[in-house]
């Protein structure tokens, strides 16, 4: 049997030999009668029969492959489901106070889990442990962060292709505040509530642009830097949906090898280097223009994260 693309050559050869017999037929001239035109005439028709056919079984084919994609993904939503359901059995058993707290925030810890169960309820009562006694209030204010703020680092503006809300830090106008270690910690805190309070209903990530021009050793503060990941990854699971790192020195690869093993493997998927060269189009890919900081020629400009 003819593979596909042999008769859809075979198909337009055959067609062509076809019409070409149908004009001498409307417009005759002198030339020999050709003994072979109704044969052709019989080839196109089941040629074109042919490809009906084909066209036919391959659109049930592509309609079957939908209806089993559409099963499979209904079998995954049920089984998580089911899932969730026991771990805020597990989670309230131990923690009644966890009944406040909706569906979509558990989802988010038991799929940072990869839906283990037990797992998934062991980190978010760790969280509920941990967020009553770093953030009591329920949120970080900026008179509690004064020194971070004034180092005018993070800036928080438009959204990306998804609707998710996009925060740009500056890794060189970052100093560690030796002073006061306690608002040192509770920064990151800060900036990811400003993030999570962005996001939109229907969506759940944000999207990081670090931009590390200009970094010194002045700025090189390893245990900032993990210590801002463990806080993501431990106490806001599932809510990164990209960090794009932007004009990364050679040197900087030095510390992101120690900082490398840290990250957990659902966080490294989404980290992206862009290379210099093609900044705004590997920006383009996620941004839309008119979402894009104007420093990296975009349409907006920067807002500073305490005044959004």
């Amino acid at each position: 049997m003819k593979s596909g693309g042999g008769i859809l050559k075979l198909y337009f050869r055959v067609r062509d030999r076809y019409a070409r017999e149908k004009t001498v037929e409307r417009y005759p001239v002198r030339r020999k009668k050709r003994e072979t035109r109704g044969s052709a005439s019989v080839l196109y028709i089941n040629i074109e029969n042919m490809m009906k056919s084909i066209i036919i079984e391959s659109d049930k084919t592509e309609d079957s492959m939908r209806h089993n994609a559409d099963e499979e993904t209904m079998e995954k939503n049920d089984k998580e489901q089911a899932k969730l359901r026991l771990m805020r059995t597990l989670v309230q058993r131990h923690n009644p106070s966890s009944k406040e707290v909706d569906d979509l925030m558990l989802r988010r810890f038991l799929r940072a889990r990869d839906l283990d169960i037990e797992k998934g309820s062991i980190m978010f009562l760790k969280y509920l442990k941990w967020r009553r006694s770093f953030v009591p209030n329920g949120s970080i204010s900026p008179s509690e962060v004064p020194n971070e703020i004034a180092q005018n680092k993070m800036f928080l503006q438009g959204f990306d292709k998804k609707d998710r809300p996009i925060g740009v830090v500056f890794v060189a106008r970052r100093f560690q505040n030796k002073q006061n270690q306690k608002e040192f910690k509770r920064f990151p805190v800060y900036v990811l509530e400003k993030l999570s309070e962005k996001i939109p209903a229907g969506q759940e990530k944000f999207v990081v642009i670090v931009d590390i021009q200009g970094r010194g050793y002045a700025n090189s503060d390893i245990r900032a830097y993990i210590g801002a990941l463990s806080i993501l990854q431990e106490h806001y699971p599932e809510r990164l949906g990209k960090l794009l790192i932007l004009h990364a020195p050679y040197i900087f690869m030095t510390v992101w090898k120690i900082v490398y093993p840290f990250i957990d493997n659902n966080t490294k998927k989404k980290i992206v280097f862009a290379d210099d060269k093609e900044l705004k189009s590997t920006l383009l890919e996620e941004i839309d223009e008119s979402q894009i900081p104007e420093i990296y020629g975009g349409q907006l400009p920067l807002i500073p994260i305490h005044e959004t």
